[in-house]
């Protein structure tokens, strides 16, 4: 099967259950090749430009690229080619632990490899393409193309500045043509360094690892630099092209200056600097000079070094004490003639516009999601960061493109779990009054069946009593002392009368039958039939109705109403004020019935509506009329609320109960 091109490889992924939803790799991808889904990020393929720092930041190595180790594997597995290592220069800031460079060499060889050679060689040819280009165009300007994360990105975003581009093959691509000049093209040549976009740079080099899956690669084939046997590389040697990988590494190389008097060179790299520098040459702000462009600090920190020490300066030290060790035992002579022998070589390379751009989306759309996000002006715009985008807008841009979600938005994140808690917190108190509910509708159920029982089996001896009673009460002569004891009986017998009807009204199941009536007519005939005395104040407000009028089952309510007025009057024996406000809350009509008595003491108010439970003397009261007013308001689908004081130290004392019942004519 025909080989797949390099170029067409996706070399990024994403390990969905590593993603831990940080948007780390959204704020330092400059291709905004990420792309949020269901709040995992996912690589774009089309637009990624491979240049890792995904991978580099990424604390949870949920981002991972291409593994190609099996297919050097199988590469050096065959016999018929010559098996060819070349090596990124910035091998010395990787493998700081081998203080002779020919044990690294050994081990590469101890792989299978025949030859190993330095790219550092291709750098030096390439400075000398550069400076010969930089001389001979005069006006023309251009932009380094050794990066290929660099290149990819111009290509995809900046189409209009690909032919600024210098014609010029990569280190890479140059050494290996030297190694097919030199060898012929029945070889495989693997290109071993730090950069990840360059697994896709070019189909000349037949496979490409990091410096991570070299390591690996010396890890599962056993090798140690103690039983391998150092080995210097193979030529043609490098001469000052080993400096190329770091920064302002291809000036150094070339010869060229770049101070402030004198250079027409910007270097700029990593991603910030990087992209400004572009987007400034590309508006004619700095198009009169040349640009030298890496997507990482130099070639040192590339994405395929390990993170073991990621501290810039020691890998520049690093680089720079081998290059001061090469050139103190530097073969200028031998040097000279192999860059005089490879001096025809041909080291162009064309690059093509792939634009990659989406069309910006209008202000009226942009708009619209920042208002979904609660954001509606200016100030709204926090610009915090945490989305991955530096603007507010920025993100807005991003969602109506696909690429990102309201949910990235710290600010309207918390703002809508805080809307969610509350949501939570009412609905939880919903739940604790439904349960609080439940419980008394269960009591009222068990009593109201006791009650059904002990009222029928009382009922008809209570009455044989009474009338036996009345009969021997007439026969009897009111001056005889028997006359006083058998009108005691009858009055005593018929509150105990009294009390089984109250007994039988909790108990029946009464439905509720809602009529059209007056509330404040109906509240007036329940204190019509109380007797209020001289020291207590009435007062019946009606403040914001919009009508004269609700839907009630008037018999059931008069009797709460009764009952709750005498509750009052007799929590004041000394006077007071008894007030009645009713009014409307949305669909409701609110009753609420206020004293300036004595109140109901705190440990009496969770009992309060429990059959047969009352705070009255003895005699006083059954403790069935809070338990049968708090059935018939549950009947009515509405509520009955308690609120009291009994401690003059908390405030003036009193009850207040509030009774809401939807106001709704019956179906």
């Amino acid at each position: 099967m025909e080989k797949r091109s390099n170029r067409e490889r996706d070399l990024i992924y994403t390990i969905r259950n590593k993603c831990r939803v940080c948007y780390t790799c959204v704020r330092e991808c400059p291709a905004k090749a990420i792309k949020i889904v269901n709040g995992q990020a996912e690589v774009i393929k089309d637009r990624c430009v491979a240049c890792g720092n995904c991978i580099k930041v990424c604390s949870q190595g949920a981002k991972v690229y291409l593994d190609t180790k099996g297919a050097v594997y199988q590469m050096l597995e065959g016999q018929e080619r010559k098996k060819v290592a070349i090596i990124a220069p910035s091998f010395p800031a990787e493998f700081e632990e081998y203080d002779d460079h020919r044990d690294f060499v050994g081990m590469v060889r101890s792989l299978g490899f025949d030859v190993v050679s330095e790219v550092s060689f291709g750098a030096d040819l390439v400075a000398k393409k550069y400076n010969e280009l930089i001389l001979s165009n005069g006006e023309r300007r251009f932009i380094s193309s050794d990066c290929p994360a660099s290149t990819a990105y111009i290509a995809r975003y900046h189409p209009s500045l690909v032919d600024n581009l210098a014609p010029i093959a990569s280190p890479m691509v140059a050494m290996s043509r030297v190694m097919k000049h030199k060898y012929g093209d029945n070889i495989d040549l693997v290109f071993i360094g730090p950069c990840i976009a360059k697994k896709a740079e070019s189909d000349e080099v037949d496979e490409m690892i990091t410096f991570m899956e070299l390591r690996e690669m010396f890890e599962e084939s056993g090798i140690d630099p103690q039983q391998v046997e150092p080995a210097e590389f193979d030529p043609p040697l490098s001469g000052r092209g080993a400096i190329f990988p770091v920064s302002r590494g291809l000036l150094q190389t070339a010869g060229i200056k770049d101070d402030v008097f004198d250079g027409n060179i910007i270097v700029a790299e990593g991603r910030n600097d990087f992209q400004e520098a572009i987007k400034e040459f590309e508006h004619g702000a700095i198009d009169t000079r040349h640009l030298e462009l890496l997507c990482c600090e130099g070639c040192i920190m590339g994405p395929g070094t390990s993170k073991k020490n990621r501290r810039q300066y020691s890998r520049r030290l690093l680089v720079h004490n081998y290059v001061q060790h090469k050139i103190d035992h530097f073969d200028k002579q031998g040097w000279k003639e192999n860059i005089e022998a490879y001096r025809d070589l041909d080291l162009t390379v064309g690059f093509e516009p792939n634009d990659r751009r989406i069309s910006s989306p209008s202000k009226e759309e942009i708009d619209r999601v920042l208002r979904s996000m609660g954001k509606y002006e200016d100030k709204d715009h926090l610009n915090c960061g945490a989305c991955g985008y530096d603007t507010c807008e920025e993100h807005a841009i991003a969602i109506v493109k696909g690429l990102a979600e309201n949910e990235m938005c710290l600010p309207y994140t918390i703002e809508k779990l805080h809307n969610s808690v509350k949501e939570l917190a009412v609905s939880n108190e919903k739940l604790v009054s439904m349960q609080e509910t439940l419980r008394q509708t269960e009591k009222m159920a068990s009593m109201g069946q006791l009650s059904a029982g002990i009222a029928h089996e009382l009922n008809n001896p209570l009455g044989v009593v009474i009338m036996y009673a009345n009969i021997l009460l007439e026969e009897v002569s009111k001056d005889s002392d028997l006359y006083s004891d058998l009108k005691l009986i009858v009055e005593q017998t018929n509150r105990c009368k009294q009390i089984v009807g109250g007994l039988l009204n909790f108990a029946r199941k009464n439905q509720v039958s809602r009529d059209e009536v007056d509330p404040v007519k109906l509240v007036q005939q329940s204190f019509d039939a109380v007797i209020v005395p001289e020291n207590i104040q009435v007062n019946i407000r009606s403040d914001g109705l919009s009508e004269q009028k609700a839907y009630l089952d008037q018999e059931q309510m008069t009797q709460i109403f009764t009952n709750l007025v005498k509750n009052g009057i007799d929590a004041m024996p000394e006077g007071g004020t008894l007030d009645i406000k009713i009014k409307e809350e949305g669909e409701n009509i609110v009753f609420i019935l206020s004293d300036t008595g004595k109140g109901i003491k705190k440990a009496d108010q969770e009992k309060i509506f429990e059959p047969f439970y009352t705070t009255k003397g003895i005699g006083k009261g059954t403790g069935l009329g809070l338990a049968t007013a708090y059935g018939i308001v549950k009947m009515h689908q509405g509520k009955i609320n308690l609120d009291s004081n009994a401690d003059p130290n908390e405030g003036p004392t009193g009850t207040t109960f509030t009774i809401s019942i939807p106001n709704k004519p019956e179906k």
